[in-house]
Order: structure tokens, then sequence, then C-alpha cells
């Protein structure tokens, strides 16, 4: 590829600032030494020159994690600038972003996801979820397993539900699903999509939570899953059509609990994923003998290509 003048867009105010900067950093270093000019772009550092700078860039590559960025809002500013990007345009990220959404979509396009219970705001006095205990409460538009909490009674849940509504979010509740975790990603443009190698996730503590995401003596991520190859065709397959459902284009992750029984469930996809060396996508893409330059490389050829074709 030849040398182009990128736009790094990291940063931002949303909870994941810092883990979207840490991963900035390594695509600046490894896309420089490539030999492009990169500019890294801090969207705290003066959101209305965000347009400006696109207009003086060949493609902008988006290294952000929750709103804004994976909401579309960033992708719907450099489309008016006619700067191409990498990854899903405004309204698969939308969709993506917000998990009732997805979960919605996954159901009408028959990708199995375990129920759930929405709540846009706080209930009123002496609600109780549908589900049996234990349960998952997360927000419905957040990342990055922050603010996720495993409840086993109504104490919990009460404590988790003040928590997610003082801070003005959204809420989703979902099952326990036992079993293994499993994440897999999908590269190509529309139409020509490919599952990479999927990843099983082995907590330390109790779920995947933040800590074992990040931390260095986190989960363990084998990759390739050692699965059996009609389990691993299964999951491969619901990544994509997971992908394809919610409109998306470039690349995606979308994580899964794969049940004891051999039931498998999603449950939502990432249209900006981790992009370190060490990053899921990464390694998978290197499973499959792709380099981490050669990753940020094809999906900035995806981003000019779907400019061209739009």
């Amino acid at each position: 590829m030849e040398a182009m003048r990128i736009l790094l867009v990291a940063g931002g105010w949303s909870t994941e600032r810092e883990i979207s900067l840490k991963g900035a950093a390594s695509v600046a270093r490894t896309l420089s030494e490539r030999g492009h000019a990169v500019t890294l772009f801090d969207l705290s550092d003066g959101f209305d020159r965000l347009m400006e700078l696109a207009g003086q860039h060949d493609v902008a590559f988006l290294n952000l994690h929750g709103q804004p960025g994976e909401d579309g809002l960033v992708q719907a500013l450099l489309e008016h600038a006619g700067c191409p990007y990498q990854g899903a345009g405004p309204v698969g990220s939308f969709l993506a972003l917000n998990k009732a959404a997805t979960k919605t979509l996954y159901r009408r396009a028959g990708v199995q996801t375990a129920d759930w219970e929405f709540l846009p705001t706080r209930p009123a006095e002496g609600w109780k979820p549908s589900m049996p205990f234990p349960l998952f409460v997360k927000s419905n538009t957040g990342g990055s397993s922050i603010d996720l909490f495993r409840v086993t009674d109504e104490a919990g849940l009460k404590a988790a539900l003040d928590t997610l509504f003082e801070h003005r979010q959204e809420v989703l509740i979902e099952p326990l699903i036992p079993g293994q975790e499993l994440t897999c990603g999908v590269l190509g443009m529309p139409g020509e999509e490919k599952a990479l190698p999927p990843v099983l996730i082995v907590p330390k503590r109790e779920f995947f939570d933040f800590h074992d995401k990040y931390a260095a003596d986190g989960a363990a991520e084998i990759c390739p899953a050692p699965l059996p190859e009609e389990v691993t065709a299964r999951v491969q397959a619901a990544a994509v059509a997971a992908h394809r459902c919610l409109g998306l284009a470039g690349y995606s992750r979308t994580d899964f609990r794969l049940r004891e029984d051999g039931e498998l469930f999603a449950l939502e996809t990432n249209t900006l994923p981790g992009m370190t060396s060490a990053s899921l996508i990464p390694k998978e893409a290197a499973a499959e003998g792709m380099a981490f330059i050669e990753l940020l490389e094809t999906l900035l050829g995806y981003a000019i290509r779907q400019h061209k074709k739009a």
C-alpha cells in the first residue's frame, strides 16, 4: 500500500477513553513505521476541528470506544467531510451500540440470543424481573465490561440498578448462560465477509469483567479456540450472520456463550473492536497468518474501496 495521510481519531469523553488512547498509540506506531503520515487526533481537543482535519487527510482510522464513536456520530461527520473511514457506517454503528436493538435484529435474522429485559427508565416500586437469578445487569449502550454486574438476589439487583440509573444509563438484563465464553471476528467487504478463527476466553475471576479484559493477569485468550470443527463452523456462521443483520462493513467482533448442551447464544457485536497487537481481532488475524500492519492496511483499503463505491 502506498503511503497515506491518515487521521487517527481516538480519545473522546466516554468511560472507555483511556482504552481508546492506549490502542491508538499502538496503531499510530505501527502505521508510522510503515511510512504513513499519521495525525493522532483526540476528539476532546476541539471536536469542531474534526471535519476540517478530515479534509486534509486521505483516510481516517477510528479507534474510538463508546460514545462518541461507536454511536455513528463521527462516521456521519466524516461522510459529510468526504473522508473515507474503516468499519461500519452511521446506521450500523448506532444499531450495534444499542444492545436491545441488536438482540431484536439477531432474533429477526435467526441468530440465537438469550432472553432479555430492557429498562430505559427506573421501574416502578415493586417491580421484579421475569427471569430467575443469577442475572447480568449492564448498560444498554456501554462497553468494555464497565458497569457490568452479576447479581444473585433482589438486593444485588437493586444496587446494580441504582448505580446504572444514577449514571443515567439505560439498562439491559440477561440471564446467566452457563458454559464457555467465545468471540469471533469477521473481516471483509460487504458480500465478501469471512469469519476469522474464534477465540476461547477463560476468565480468572467470576466472569469476563473489566479486570479480566485488560489486566496483565487477566483472562486467558486461546486462539484458535480448541473446539470441534462443527462447533467452530457454527460460531463463524453466526458471527457473519450477526455482522450482516446489523448492516456492518469492514470488520466486527461478536461475543458468544456456548452452553454446556451445545446451544450457542450471541451476546453483542462490537463495530470498533480493540486494536492493539494483543487485542482479540489482531490475534484472530494472526492465527490466519496476517500481521498487525497487514490487518490495519487491509481495513484502510476496505475504507477507500467502500468510499469509492458509495
